[in-house]
């Protein structure tokens, strides 16, 4: 079977995870060091590859050409916007991501790619500018499993963005312009590379905070990143029987 690989930015946001896995090591390959074991019968390789579009783009393609996976799950924190019906502490499973910045500023303000001409992927007749497709088939598996264990659990766009919404205002426009939830800096980047190689991707994050005026003694990232990882675990676990529906063990607390 092949295996499953977990991407985040940082050490925190695999934490718990990389604690979890068995017969487990570290290994540097590709400019990365990584974690690789199993859970059950699945292999798992989780990554911290670095913040930002750059270094998810660059760790994806190295875990992807190294394990050739069935699935990438893209995991971490994420600041949601004013108006979307999220708190602190909900988790997000991304329909599509969104380049939620890419693009040009004209005479009559920003324009996206599609008015550029410039699709980000060419690739069996589809066009993909600012927005990408996420496997439909694994988020409404984390839906499903969501539901059976009483997980909070929304499903929505996602904006990635090269430069942070730092006030309520640049948040509002931004996820009006695009219909998004939530905003983070490395979703769109993994989820493009894995559309180009064929690979399924999954992205779910934990709301560290709201976009608003920027205040990180509001913020709860641990808290975040660790509900995400629970959920992740528990998906994992669900893969590894395929064949039997969901049994009545209790959800690890999120």
């Amino acid at each position: 079977m092949k295996p499953i690989i977990v991407i985040a930015a940082v050490p925190l946001e695999i934490e718990l995870l990389e604690k979890a896995l068995e017969h487990s090591g570290r290994i540097k390959a590709g400019g990365y060091e990584y974690a690789e074991g199993t859970i059950g019968n699945l292999q798992v390789v989780v990554c911290a590859g670095g913040v930002g579009k750059v270094n998810a783009a660059a760790a994806t393609a190295v875990m992807i050409d190294r394990y050739q996976p069935q699935l990438v799950i893209n995991i971490g924190c994420a600041g949601a916007y004013v108006g979307s019906g999220l708190t602190i502490g909900n988790l997000v499973v991304a329909s599509e991501e969104i380049l939620a910045d890419d693009g040009v500023v004209v005479a009559d303000g920003w324009k996206d790619l599609r008015y550029m001409n410039l699709p980000f992927v060419e690739q069996g007749g589809m066009n993909c500018f600012n927005m990408l497709p996420l496997s439909r088939h694994a988020s409404e598996k984390a839906m499903q499993l969501a539901d059976y264990y009483g997980v909070d659990l929304t499903r929505g766009r996602s904006a990635t963005v090269s430069t942070c919404s730092g006030t309520r205002q640049y948040g509002v426009e931004l996820a009006q312009r695009w219909n998004a939830l939530i905003e983070n800096m490395e979703g769109a980047a993994v989820a493009q590379v894995c559309l180009r190689c064929g690979v399924d991707c999954l992205e779910i994050r934990g709301i560290s905070n709201m976009v608003e005026e920027r205040d990180l003694k509001k913020w709860e990232i641990t808290r975040a990143v660790e509900s995400v990882q629970r959920f992740v675990l528990k998906y994992l676990e669900e893969m590894d029987r395929p064949d039997i529906a969901p049994n009545s063990k209790t959800m690890p607390e999120m």
